[in-house]
């Protein structure tokens, strides 16, 4: 097995490449793995405008919360779980700490409206517990304008 090359030696690499090679390796990428494809498409297509980004996002998870199955405790869990999956990989793709605490936010304020109420499950509570201590912490990074506008609406959780 080969050991796999250093971020620098394959930034080098892509160097001396030739544009349609470059397009190649990037169809390649996105072919192989679909995190890869969502990925690409972010920084080709979404990046620019990242409000249009959020609102999407946002939009997706009412979606998603929606067709949640609350029967019990168990299938909520599994529902929610895979929601903050993706939640957390579209932050990944941002690198934004703005759009990290909005896309907690919400996905917090979605946690508190459920029917049944998720403070009646502890794994449940700790989940959103977590959610709102990495939006603290996001919080506390940015500037202080900027922090005590995002702590005015972190009350509502």
């Amino acid at each position: 097995m080969t050991k796999t090359p250093t971020i620098a030696a394959i930034k080098k690499q892509l160097s001396v490449a030739e544009p349609p090679e470059l397009i190649e390796l990037c169809l390649t990428l996105a072919k192989f793995k679909k995190e890869n494809k969502e990925l690409l498409s972010y920084l080709l297509f979404d990046k620019a405008d990242l409000n249009q980004y959020t609102d999407d996002i946002k939009a997706q998870n009412a979606i998603a919360f929606s067709e949640i199955n609350y029967s019990n405790y168990y299938f909520m869990k599994k529902g929610i779980r895979k929601i903050l999956k993706n939640v957390k990989k579209y932050i990944k793709f941002t690198k934004n700490k703005e759009i990290e605490i909005e896309l907690l936010m919400d996905f917090c304020l979605h946690l508190k409206r459920i029917k049944p109420s998720i403070f009646k499950n502890s794994a449940l509570t700790n989940l959103y517990d977590r959610q709102v201590k990495l939006i603290l912490k996001a919080v506390d990074t940015l500037h202080e304008d900027l922090q005590y506008d995002y702590l005015l609406k972190i009350k509502q959780l």
